[in-house]
């Protein structure tokens, strides 16, 4: 399938099976619940919906789990999905970085455990899912310093040989999140770019529905408020509880605003294809076409794959025909690009 926008309606519609709803309904609903006025997060209240998975050391529908912590103090730890089918073949490494706002979620809440699994099937590439520390209680930078450190950690060749399997290929190493991580993705990205690794090689990066945004209401904002999932309001909470307090932390600090007026000059840095994934009912979407478009005249190579009919985050939703087919697409964004460093 082609990386380029897929062809769809020209005039979608949202339509979602009732088990989807349901599912959005409760997510909203508690979310909404524990996020207080005074910026801090009932954690309480989240574990009614944030159920855990534990990590499966036997071959579970051809995948093996399991945990491997570096750093108790501030609970930074990863869980690596092995696609047990494969133990011969060299495989490609995904560092996985989770959504939810920087607030929400984990590599073992049960959608994310799921879909990792599903990477790591389909995809055919060991996962490395990553626990990095949340707001409010973390501010940034401690997210994207949590993720860049899993990089370091994992560039050490007795970390990696205690960590990963033999056949897991650091120098096919790609970084993938959706939302806030695919935030983490592009930055992390950014950084270990201009970082000297000794093994390590990140050669790709899939942004699913990236979490960016600005000061201004873009077009999509205003259109879509009242689609599933996100919101201005939850979005503007979401931005305030993230970034420290002070001159200069507003939404147009580039961590947020990555094409705004203080972006990143990126035209002398080598980052990798980026596969970047937008949904129709997304009222993010105006911001991670910005991204795409700000990717392609910096000279970056990037593909732009779209979702007319779905909103945010539906591929955590296995019961959708398009969670699958975003799932196809990663796969062959990571082989082709694997295909293309091989050439070389």
């Amino acid at each position: 399938m082609s990386m380029e926008a897929t062809a769809n309606s020209p005039q979608p519609s949202l339509s979602l099976p009732w088990r989807t709803r349901i599912s959005i309904f409760l997510l909203s609903t508690i979310t909404d619940a524990s996020c207080r006025k005074n910026g801090t997060v009932n954690r309480r209240i989240v574990t009614l919906v944030d159920f855990k998975s534990p990590p499966k050391s036997k071959s579970v529908n051809g995948v093996s789990s399991h945990d491997v912590v570096i750093d108790q103090t501030r609970n930074l730890w990863f869980r690596v999905y092995v696609p047990t089918q494969l133990a011969n073949e060299d495989l490609p490494v995904m560092v996985f970085f989770h959504g939810g706002g920087f607030v929400f979620a984990s590599p073992d809440s049960t959608p994310y455990d799921a879909v990792c699994c599903r990477f790591a099937t389909k995809v055919q590439a060991v996962v490395v899912s990553v626990n990095y520390r949340l707001a409010p209680e973390h501010r940034y930078p401690a997210q994207h310093d949590d993720c860049f450190d899993v990089l370091k950690f994992l560039d050490d060749e007795d970390n990696r040989s205690t960590s990963l399997q033999e056949n897991a290929n650091l120098l096919r190493c790609f970084l993938a999140g959706d939302s806030a991580g695919a935030n983490l993705a592009h930055h992390v990205a950014q950084r270990a770019c201009e970082f000297n690794f000794r093994r390590l090689k990140v050669i790709g990066v899939v942004a699913i529905q990236p979490f960016f945004g600005g000061e201004e209401r873009t077009e999509s904002e205003t259109r879509l408020e009242g689609a599933p999932l996100v919101s201005i309001k939850r979005t503007d909470w979401m931005w305030k509880a993230f970034l420290p307090e002070g001159e200069g932390f507003n939404r147009d600090h580039p961590i947020i605003n990555v094409t705004g007026p203080n972006a990143v000059d990126i035209l002398e840095i080598n980052l990798p294809p980026v596969m970047v994934v937008v949904g129709g009912f997304d009222i993010l979407q105006d911001w991670q076409k910005r991204y795409y478009e700000w990717l392609k005249k910096s000279g970056k190579e990037a593909y732009l794959v779209e979702y007319p009919a779905m909103c945010h985050a539906f591929y955590i939703f296995p019961e959708l025909p398009e969670s699958g087919q975003l799932i196809d697409q990663v796969k062959d964004f990571i082989h082709k690009v694997s295909s293309n460093v091989a050439g070389l």
